[in-house]
This record gives C-alpha cells, structure tokens and sequence, in this order.
C-alpha cells in the first residue's frame, strides 16, 4: 500500500485523526425547508418497514424510504439554482469525485447568531476575521458555524414566521468575496439552507445560492457538530448519491482533524 494512504489509516486507527459527523439523523421528523405557498414543496423523509424478520421477509429487515433531493443534510450541486443551469458536470451525478474531498475553514458566527437570528454575515465581517485568524486559503470548504443545529427538535429550527422565515446568513458582499476573491469549494451551514432566512428579501435576493451555484461551486445544509472543528486544519468528505440529473442529494458528512 502507498505509504500515505497507509499513514491515513493508521491515524484513523489509532485516533490520532479524529472522525467527526457533521450529518444529522434523517427520519420523518427532521423538518424542511418550507417556501411560498405558489411553490412546489420539499418532500421530507418518509420510511415504509417492507419486512423485519417477519412473514413478509423472515430473514430479513429493509425499508421503502422516499424523500426530496433536498431532505435533510443534503448536498446542493450547481444545477439546483438557475444559475447554474448550463455549468458543465452540474448534476451530482457528474461532479468529479475530487471534489467531494477539501479542507474547510470554520467560521464562527455563533455569539452573532444567538444576539440576532437574522444575522448577516458581510463582506467586512469576513475582512476583520481574516485579520484576526489568517486569510482563508483557496479551494476550501467555507463552513458557518451558526449553532443552528442545537435547534433541532424544536420550532426555532426552521423558525418560521408569517413573513417567511428567520435564520443567519451571507449577503451578495460575502458571497462575491467568498468565490471569486477566495476561490471557496462552497458553503456549508448548520440552517436548512445556504441563504439567510430572509435572503429572498435582499436587494439581490438569494445571493448564497445565486452566487455559489452560478459558478459551479457546492452547498451543504443541514450541517451539525461544526463546533467540534478547528478553525483550520479538518478535511470535509462530502459525497451525495449518484443520483442521475440529480439537483442534489442527501449524503453523509464527515470530517477528518487531526
């Protein structure tokens, strides 16, 4: 065997490189992202018991399972926005696979987040954490750790109100830097989707998704455990189903940190 993938597995035997899960557990309970009445809905996860060692199947225990692309952590490839409609490779089905493999940067906007649930990370925010941690190096995973994952289970998650709903995240300032001055893999965060809340009410609506999926970049939702991330230094393996012409995918994350 190569001796770096040698050196890999012996780390992650050994738990010197720790395996940390950033997917959180999807059953029917798990909400979604919920739009616009005029709109067509997200699906949520739905499992149907076909045999469990029983007279349907006496050896055996499996599922009927259905759900949305976008149930649970999920996976945003470029197609799933407008934007994004004629990138090349824009299905999950043909992403290259290097790119389900990237460090990541964790950005910490949790004491931001709980002082305000509609926080609006900027440009200048992003400008004053590099000068305080180091410049956010190219072809990285920009994860927001939000603390919005302590949520689930209760109605603050999707925190819904009669004008859509409340939940933190960039703005047409943040993502612009982020692609194109940072050259970030995508964004992952711990809310039900890469916007903020009321992104559809910004002067350039929806920014994360516009942005991020016009130029052929990635979101993750859904995320959980960013706070058990260094700053730098993890490595996000985020692989979706290789669903065909799919939009996007349920997956399993993981991170590794040494």
């Amino acid at each position: 065997m190569d001796p770096t993938l040698a050196g890999l597995l012996a780390g992650i035997a050994s738990r010197r490189i720790r395996t940390v899960d950033l997917t959180n557990t999807l059953s029917p309970d798990f909400p979604v992202i919920v739009l616009p009445s005029e709109f067509g809905q997200c699906e949520p996860f739905r499992m149907e018991t076909v045999s469990r060692y029983d007279g349907n199947g006496p050896a055996w225990y499996w599922n009927n399972i259905s759900m949305n692309e976008h149930t649970g952590t999920h996976f945003d490839a470029p197609a799933h926005w407008i934007t994004g409609r004629d990138v090349p490779n824009g299905t999950v089905d043909e992403v290259n696979p290097d790119d389900f493999i990237h460090p990541a940067v964790v950005i910490d906007i949790s004491r931001e987040a709980a002082a305000d649930e509609d926080f609006v990370l900027t440009r200048a925010f992003l400008e004053d954490w590099e000068a305080r941690n180091g410049a956010i190096p190219p072809r990285h995973w920009i994860l927001l750790r939000s603390d919005w994952s302590k949520r689930v289970g209760t109605v603050s998650y999707l925190n819904l109100r009669e004008d859509g709903a409340h939940s933190p995240g960039p703005d047409v300032t943040a993502m612009r830097f982020l692609v194109h001055d940072r050259d970030c893999v995508g964004l992952g965060v711990e809310t039900v989707g890469t916007d903020a809340g009321q992104a559809a009410h910004f002067d350039e609506p929806l920014p994360a998704h516009s942005i991020l999926h016009g130029n052929g970049r990635f979101g993750l939702q859904c995320l959980t455990n960013l706070d058990r991330l260094p700053t730098f230094g993890a490595v996000v393996m985020a692989m979706p189903l290789k669903i065909k012409g799919g939009s996007g995918s349920p997956l399993r994350v993981i991170a590794l940190v040494a």
